[in-house]
């Protein structure tokens, strides 16, 4: 199998800041390489995928499956994510006044580092879905919404995302001769289990810790009561009001075990962060510098939610009217919106790469044989920006389609925030770049944020 020697890789890596290129060694390992290539750092070998029908073979395992079916089955059938859309239409409307306000301190209309500001959108959104709490982190600057606990998250799922590659790669012996990656890795990890728990409204479940070290210290079961005491708990609060479904008491009232429940909800805390908000502002990014798809964008929005009535002789309260309307049920009439989405996804991939480990035994990827415990890399920025299947694989083009990308549990959930959000900013704002503020590139840790904060101009409409 073709690949660098592992001291060229190792030189990459560390010398010439491969660590934060690691979508630029993709794309220049498959031209290099092919579709497939090897590269050893120390002990940790690894298989780099880079063809679509090859990246489609790395499935998971069952006990991965059997995890997360009774989530999905919550959360990815049609219409699942539109009992969350009342509270995911609160925090838009905050977002989009803090926007506002924003950009009114600016004599342009600027507004600086909008990843921040989404970090919090997806902080807020994400809690009230997961637990039926807000936060308010979106308030003025001062508010409760800038308290230490806040902060705090937003650096955890940082951390989390930025050194998971670190953790992962580094061999046993070094890890522990050199210790700091992994403890502040398991420290950011607590941070987030910790959130979970004091934000679950009433607190039915058991602290996570405990289920982690078990009694003494060890990994032994809790006791009985612990596990089952939730549940009556949980059913007793009756039936949910319309609007204040909680991702964890729909989990509670399947009987999902409670291990389970911290795993997969704290999982989608993590998703639900960063990666909405690196989708939105690669998305306004990609509007702004392609003012044509952002019209034609702005005129569906305004037709697919002209419907509703009203005084169609004012412009401010047809805008007021359609920014009302841009619901969960209204978007499923926006292709375009929908569009966007997936091209920016197709372009900034939240995850650059996935990487699996096939434990049970050899496998076959394309012409190779790989033997069993084989780190294997699917790298989906190079195959997403491949023009072969991609024509115009460096262009956001108004209404193209990109490719299926998979069935994430918490996939709904982040489309719902997305589309509504993208909604209701540009019904409200038009978007246009930074003056001289020059191209972004995107750069590792995941996910594939921008090198450099991106800053964009919200003009009133």
């Amino acid at each position: 199998m073709p690949g660098p020697s592992s001291a060229a890789f190792i030189f990459e890596l560390l010398c010439r800041g491969g660590v934060r290129r690691l979508h630029e060694m993709q794309v220049h390992g498959r031209s290099r390489f092919g579709p497939v290539w090897r590269a050893r750092f120390g002990p940790v070998l690894t298989v780099h995928v880079a063809e679509p029908a090859l990246v489609a073979q790395g499935g998971e395992g069952d006990a991965w499956r059997g995890s997360r079916r009774l989530l999905a089955r919550a959360l990815l059938r049609p219409g699942a994510a539109e009992a969350f859309a009342l509270p995911v239409a609160a925090a838009v409307t905050e977002l989009v006044a803090r926007l506002r306000r924003l950009r009114r301190r600016h004599p342009r209309g600027l507004v600086r580092d909008i990843g921040t500001e989404f970090n919090r959108f997806g902080l807020e959104a994400i809690s009230w879905v997961l637990f039926s709490s807000r936060l308010g982190c979106l308030g003025d600057p001062g508010d409760s919404g800038d308290s230490g606990d806040t902060e705090a998250v937003l650096q955890s799922v940082g951390a989390v995302l930025a050194l998971t590659l670190v953790t992962m790669a580094l061999p046993r012996p070094l890890l522990r001769l050199v210790p700091a990656p992994w403890d502040a890795f398991c420290h950011a990890w607590d941070q987030l289990f910790a959130f979970g728990m004091s934000h679950d409204r009433d607190s039915p479940l058991p602290c996570p810790t405990l289920m982690a070290r078990g009694p003494g210290g060890t990994d032994g079961d809790l006791p009985r009561d612990t596990w089952t005491g939730a549940w009556p708990r949980v059913a007793a609060r009756g039936p949910l009001a319309e609007g204040d479904a909680c991702v964890t008491d729909l989990l509670a009232r399947e009987r999902v075990p409670v291990a389970s429940i911290y795993g997969n909800v704290t999982e989608l805390l993590l998703a639900g962060v960063d990666t909405v908000a690196s989708t939105l502002a690669w998305s306004l990014y990609e509007l702004a510098r392609n003012p044509g798809a952002q019209a034609a964008l702005h005129r569906q929005l305004l037709a697919a939610t002209a419907t509703n009535g009203g005084d169609s002789d004012s412009d401010s309260a047809t805008t007021e009217r359609a920014t009302a309307a841009a619901t969960a049920a209204a978007l499923g009439r926006l292709p375009l919106l929908r569009a966007v989405v997936k091209e920016t996804l197709r372009l900034y991939p939240v995850i650059p790469a996935n990487a699996r480990v096939v434990p049970e035994c050899d496998i076959r990827v394309g012409d190779y044989l790989v033997p069993r415990q084989t780190l294997i890399t699917l790298c989906h920025y190079a195959t997403s920006r491949d023009s072969r299947y991609f024509p115009r694989a460096r262009r956001l083009p108004p209404g193209a389609l990109a490719a299926p990308r998979g069935h994430c549990v918490g996939r709904r959930l982040a489309e719902l925030q997305l589309h509504m959000a993208l909604a209701q900013i540009l019904l409200r704002f038009e978007v246009r770049p930074e003056p001289g503020g020059g191209p972004r590139a995107p750069h590792d840790p995941n996910p594939a944020g921008p090198r450099g904060p991106i800053s964009l101009r919200f003009l009133e409409r």
